[in-house]
């Protein structure tokens, strides 16, 4: 998939055409990133945005306790993805900022960290309340 920040500074490929899973987080950080009610997240195997010098990162912890790297355009203040730490080598996964990619399919989105939602989660969706367990629905 094509992706680019909001100013067009910052423009990537995803390394598969879609995404492995797509979430809607309603926890407060992704509630202040996104500077709305909750943020989407697309997870695609591991990828390097590149040598772009319009891209920084800073380094934040999560609720859970793991930290990732979180990239953004210098120039617009869009984040672009999210890395988690790992000890040795690359991580599996980033998760990119679903607003920032052409012809994602919204529908299959999963609702996480429930507990902090500022909007009503539709019906029917799979939901958790907290971080994702792929062994069964909460």
């Amino acid at each position: 998939m094509k992706g680019t920040c909001s100013c067009g500074s910052v423009t990537f490929t995803t390394p598969t055409d879609d995404p492995i899973l797509l979430f809607h987080c309603h926890c407060i950080d992704c509630q202040k990133q996104s500077s709305s009610a909750f943020g989407t997240s697309a997870i695609f195997p591991f990828f390097k945005i590149g040598d772009n010098p319009s891209v920084s990162s800073f380094i934040r912890q999560c609720d859970s306790g793991r930290k990732q790297h979180c990239y953004f355009c210098n120039e617009c203040g869009s984040r672009i993805l999210h890395a988690q730490i790992v000890e040795i080598g690359n991580p599996d996964v980033v998760a990119v900022k679903g607003g920032l990619l052409e012809g994602l399919d919204w529908s299959a989105a999963k609702h996480i960290y429930c507990r902090s939602a500022v909007v009503p989660i539709p019906n029917g969706v799979e939901r958790w309340e907290a971080a994702p367990d792929f062994g069964k629905k909460k």
